[in-house]
């Protein structure tokens, strides 16, 4: 599982108010908005399921108990510049569709976790819902339906043959540890509202990334930068056969800015920044983004031109950001419901409910409901789940004491219901996941005296000083039992700051490491501010739009570790722009 800018071109390849309604799982329908869609596509779909799950429900086997269609219609617009000039202009319109059957009863199903490997990888890992990419773009009730009709057949035999296997491996295998049943029961959700349109004036657009991207220029030392743009709607149509049926949409703007120098020693380094929109319209102005873009470019010579960090065990303070995404990969990963089942996950606080866990002053929510916190803008807000259950904030540590898990509809013991946390990307099977993860503590200090607390750790640890961590790229844990249980978070800038009063010194190249258990407890203190960090989340259900937000964190000891440097030089010539600044 990893945890990653929103957009970073130079870090790809790194992994990676609750509604007693909706919990109650009643019998009684729960009518959330109002059924007014009039949309061709969901009105076809909920035909066709209506004749799928009516007729193959006693066809085969076992028998058909749940059936469900999601359609995600995309829409995107993409531009990207490179000093000065564009290199990409394009837009793209997409439909895909996931089905969800399953077959045998919600105590036992064919998503059930077969024990075993397949290319020495978990079962658990194989998704195991249906998937079209080749979707009508059109809205033809006949061919909608028609690639419905064909994706069921497949999904229906699959599953027979799936659960067969299922019902052979549990003869053969000892008893799980947790024999929860396979799926969740949901109350009806019916729910629509108004598509989401916009518009991008792409030519005022290329305009503004051309002149923004031309400010690298001025940096000869920066061999790759660039500038890139992102408009993307997606609305989302859903049914299955509990009678739900959801019609919403959501939209995201991005303009994102990335950076690379190399230093003496033959370390890259890298940095990015993004501006985050959720509304049609409110875009950022050409000035914000040439201002993020100059600060950028700054940013990263001065870091090519700080030396390289050493390893080191001492005192830290994580940043705002730094210390959301520590919260995201220590903590949030391992409350993810369906790991708490997962024969091969570690499981580190399956049995530590009602236990405490960190110190007595943190608190730790999900909320996804949320869309801002304060001035901060929160892209993992959404009002349903991708398996039609309604957004709910979790409660997930109490004052140091864990409470509860993120639930998808895969229950595990003592949790039996969804919490409206089953999320996944288009085409993919939804599993718990994060949305916006929320760190609070009672133990508050303005950000001057959390510095000079740092400080005093130091000192009484006899190291020559501390570190403050504040830009970070992302991170990323492992939680299953077959690796190191272990974490790491990529730090950008990581500033030494001495005990005997000399200067901050900047620094490069170290990565945050450590074990959940071990590092959640030595957290000392919190300041008052706190900061947001916006990105993707890596996982078996794709990469989700995720928020971490906490305040700046005193730890007392944290380990860092030597990242990875490059071995190639740096270009044998200099660019162009640099002779002719000559």
């Amino acid at each position: 599982m990893g945890f990653s800018s929103t957009k970073n071109k130079l870090l790809q390849g790194v992994f990676a108010t609750s509604l007693s309604l909706i919990l109650a799982a009643s019998s009684q329908p729960a009518v959330l908005g109002a059924d007014t869609s009039d949309s061709v596509v969901l009105n076809a779909m909920e035909k066709e399921l209506n004749r799928s799950f009516s007729k193959l429900k006693d066809i085969g086997p076992e028998k058909l108990y749940f059936l469900s269609y999601s359609v995600y219609d995309i829409k995107n617009v993409v531009l990207s510049a490179n000093y000065g000039a564009l290199d990409d202009d394009s837009d793209d319109h997409d439909r895909r569709l996931s089905v969800d059957l399953r077959v045998g009863s919600k105590e036992l199903d064919n998503t059930h976790q077969i024990r075993g490997s397949s290319f020495g990888m978990p079962m658990s890992f194989i998704s195991f819902s249906a998937s079209s990419f080749t979707f009508p773009l059109d809205d033809d009730e006949v061919a909608v339906r028609d690639t419905l009709w064909l994706t069921t057949d497949r999904a229906l035999k699959a599953a027979q043959k799936k659960f067969f296997h299922v019902k052979a491996n549990k003869q053969v295998k000892i008893e799980a540890e947790d024999e929860s049943n396979d799926f969740s029961e949901a109350p009806k959700v019916v729910h629509s509202e108004k598509p989401v349109e916009f518009s991008i004036d792409r030519k005022a657009w290329g305009d503004t990334l051309r002149k923004a991207s031309a400010i690298y220029k001025d940096y000869p030392s920066i061999f790759y930068s660039g500038v890139d743009l992102k408009a993307e709607s997606v609305r989302r149509f859903l049914v299955n056969s509990e009678g739900s049926k959801i019609d919403d949409s959501r939209f995201e703007f991005r303009v994102t800015t990335s950076a690379s120098a190399m230093a003496k020693d033959g370390m890259v380094v890298s940095l990015f920044d993004s501006i985050e929109v959720t509304e049609p319209g409110k875009y950022p102005s050409p000035e914000k983004v040439e201002a993020m873009v100059k600060q950028l470019a700054q940013s990263v010579i001065e870091l090519a031109n700080a030396p390289a960090a050493q390893p080191y065990v001492g005192p830290a303070i994580l940043n705002g950001k730094a210390s959301g995404v520590f919260f995201h990969e220590v903590l949030g990963h391992r409350i993810e419901g369906h790991r708490q089942k997962d024969e091969y996950e570690g499981r580190t606080f399956t049995q530590k409910v009602g236990e405490k866990i960190m110190p007595p002053f943190i608190s730790v929510k999900d909320d996804p409901t949320l869309e801002k916190l304060g001035d901060n803008l929160l892209v993992g807000n959404y009002k349903f789940d991708d398996e039609g259950v309604a957004a709910q904030r979790v409660n997930i540590v109490e004052n140091g004491i864990l409470k509860n898990f993120l639930m998808g509809r895969s229950p595990i013991r003592n949790f039996a219901n969804s919490n409206g946390h089953g999320r996944c990307v288009p085409g993919m099977h939804p599993v718990a996941r994060q949305a916006n993860l929320i760190v609070e503590s009672q133990k508050k200090v303005p950000y001057k005296k959390l510095r000079a607390m740092l400080l005093a750790e130091a000192k009484a640890q006899h190291k020559p000083y501390g570190l403050v961590i504040d830009e970070i790229a992302g991170g990323f844990t492992t939680t299953q039992s077959f690796m190191p249980q272990s974490y790491s978070l990529l730090p950008l800038r990581v500033t030494k700051v001495f005990v005997d009063g000399r200067p901050d010194e900047l620094t490069r190249g170290v990565n945050i490491v450590g074990t959940p258990l071990a590092s959640l407890e030595k957290i000392v203190f919190a300041s008052t501010e706190t900061a947001t960090f916006n990105g993707r989340c890596g996982a078996e259900s794709g990469w989700v739009p995720v928020s971490a937000s906490s305040p700046s964190l005193l730890i007392k000891t944290i380990e860092l570790e030597k990242g990875l440097k490059e071995q190639e030089r740096p270009p044998i010539l200099p660019p162009p722009i640099s002779e002719k600044k000559k």
